[in-house]
């Protein structure tokens, strides 16, 4: 898979490649492909991504840190939001080179508001055209590279399938082509800058939006409180915070069976993850308004920083 990826010099290459795009358009799909195993959730629902999310890359004489961030919201609705988009932003302005990722053939007024604030960018912006897969005549994907085209001028354009992994190893390429010279940051066997304790979390979440209608993922978030190490066990507690006592009832389930559930499933994905057994406990609480309460969004591990 890393074969072929890096070119021929002495030369030692690294740096930051951000994964910019509307949310549900496969930038996490796309980081867990690279990487080769899961560490950003996914779901077909906005804000599943809430958090930056490292995945590291390493190749024989490249090193690529690609960088998964919340899908940017033109309607900041609520403080989360406005955090959302704020910890987009500030990502564009940190890394080397931009993924700007769009449906294949389907180009919204949600690309074309994002298209406008990578405009001021002076770094490299790569194209990604996602879900090739889904076109019964590729053909069709000229006209919108044209479309696109016009409106500004890519380093390159790629069209890929990330959930398929067609033609991702040529988009690597040349990302790494991209990248600056500079030694490697991290080890060479680390895959992402988020614990354990975080990717529980995660892990709870995904469960909980897959389960749950279209309205309450967005009102929901998860706190780890505990995370204890027995030999080959893993013992955690977590915390599921809605804003109101109905929404508590919804996230349970009759006779508590939502719940047992999301639970079930979560762990199984831990253990897959961690290659060891979990027990795991979760419990459901309410916080009201806490979308927009700063404090508990801080709290909460939502911080731009």
């Amino acid at each position: 898979m890393t074969e072929g990826l890096i070119k021929e010099d002495n030369n030692i290459r690294c740096g930051y490649a951000a994964l910019i795009g509307r949310p549900n358009v496969g930038k996490s799909t796309l980081l867990n492909h690279i990487l080769g195993q899961k560490v950003s959730i996914t779901a077909h629902r906005p804000q599943t991504t809430r958090h930056r999310i490292l995945g590291i890359k390493t190749l024989p004489r490249a090193q690529v840190l690609y960088v998964d961030t919340p899908g940017f919201q033109d309607k900041e609705r609520r403080l989360i939001n406005r955090y959302l988009n704020q910890s987009a932003d500030s990502t564009i302005e940190e890394v080397d080179l931009i993924l700007f990722i769009v449906e294949a053939n389907r180009f919204t007024k949600d690309d074309e508001w994002i298209l406008r604030r990578l405009a001021k960018c002076t770094i490299p912006i790569v194209l990604v055209l996602n879900k090739i897969d889904r076109l019964t005549d590729k053909k069709l994907l000229l006209p919108m590279i044209e479309q696109i085209s016009r409106k500004m001028e890519f380093t390159a354009i790629v069209p890929i399938s990330a959930w398929k992994g067609d033609n991702i190893s040529a988009l690597e390429r040349k990302v790494v082509e991209l990248l600056p010279e500079g030694p490697m940051i991290y080890p060479e066997d680390q895959v992402t800058d988020r614990n354990e304790r975080f990717l529980a979390a995660e892990f709870i979440r995904e469960k909980l939006i897959r389960h749950l209608g279209q309205e309450l993922p967005y009102v929901l978030t998860v706190m780890v409180e505990s995370f204890e190490e027995e030999q080959n066990l893993y013992r955690i507690a977590a915390v599921i915070y809605v804003e109101r006592l109905g929404q508590k009832a919804i996230v349970i389930g009759k006779e508590g069976e939502r719940l047992k559930q999301v639970g079930y499933e979560a762990r199984i994905a831990m253990e897959k993850m961690f290659e060891r057994k979990v027990y795991l406990k979760l419990w459901v609480k309410v916080r009201e308004g806490w979308p927009d309460n700063e404090h508990l969004l801080h709290s909460f591990g939502y911080k731009n920083n």
